[in-house]
């Protein structure tokens, strides 16, 4: 059902939640277990308000850039956007070895990648959970997740995309009202290095609102990737649909 979409998330399975704050960052957050990120380990992250996350620094920046940044910062974007917590939403996140949440992951990275073996000894969730954007003059809000998984050998990266209303805060030429044009979301991985990077297919396009119809692994609105040695597999050719101006298709 498309409900399982979103792992289990909230202060009920003991998530932290970031302070309301525009632009704001989680605090400094030491991980249990090193995660690896093309090829390199890390051991600090924050969980950034405005769609990242980020290793061993903070990204406070609120209108996206293509990757690859030339600034050498290593983050995963679910959906990097000017979020405002202020005016809607939370952002949680939490370290875990939950058994039940980890024989999800382990059953759903086995279908997907089933030449390789992996059984989850470690997650690391982020929601955003309809957060709204800057400037925003509605109650659109976008839900959206990561997570970090390992068995501490191989290491995935889980982006769900449940409900997207919105590409763009004000302050990034969007419309108020709509929450669309100006400098539209960016979904991808960049390496910190400026020759490894990935860009999900209708990043920084108006495209990009559809992401809960698209998927690399068959699940409309999950993008799965291998991340410690970054590999891209199963990504469809089509470029996403956007609707016109009479929400039809096309």
């Amino acid at each position: 059902p498309a409900a399982s979409l979103l792992y289990p998330y909230g202060l009920d399975h003991g998530d932290h939640k970031n302070p309301k704050l525009d632009d704001g960052t989680s605090k400094k957050v030491s991980l249990a277990v090193p995660f690896t990120f093309y090829g390199k380990e890390y051991r600090f992250l924050y969980v950034n308000n405005n769609g990242v996350i980020s290793f061993d620094t903070r990204v406070n920046q609120y209108t996206p850039d293509p990757f690859p940044l030339a600034d050498g910062r290593p983050f995963v974007a679910p959906y990097w956007a000017d979020v405002d917590n202020v005016l809607g939403g939370d952002v949680f996140y939490r370290e875990t070895t939950d058994p039940t949440l980890l024989t999800r992951i382990t059953e759903d990275i086995n279908q997907y990648f089933p030449k390789i073996p992996f059984t989850a000894t470690w997650a690391f969730v982020a929601t955003w959970d309809h957060v709204a954007y800057y400037g925003s003059t509605t109650n659109k809000g976008n839900t959206f997740q990561a997570v970090l998984t390992t068995d501490t050998e191989t290491f995935f990266i889980i982006l769900n995309y449940w409900d997207i209303q919105w590409t763009t805060g004000a302050a990034s030429d969007g419309d108020a009202e709509t929450g669309l044009g100006g400098t539209p979301a960016h979904a991808g991985f960049n390496s910190g290095d400026e020759t490894n990077f990935y860009n999900i297919p209708g990043s920084q396009t108006e495209a990009i609102i559809n992401i809960t119809k698209t998927s690399n692994v068959n699940v409309p609105g999950r993008w799965v990737f291998q991340v410690d040695d970054f590999k891209v597999t199963g990504v469809p050719t089509e470029v996403p649909k956007v609707a016109d101006s009479n929400n039809c298709w096309l």
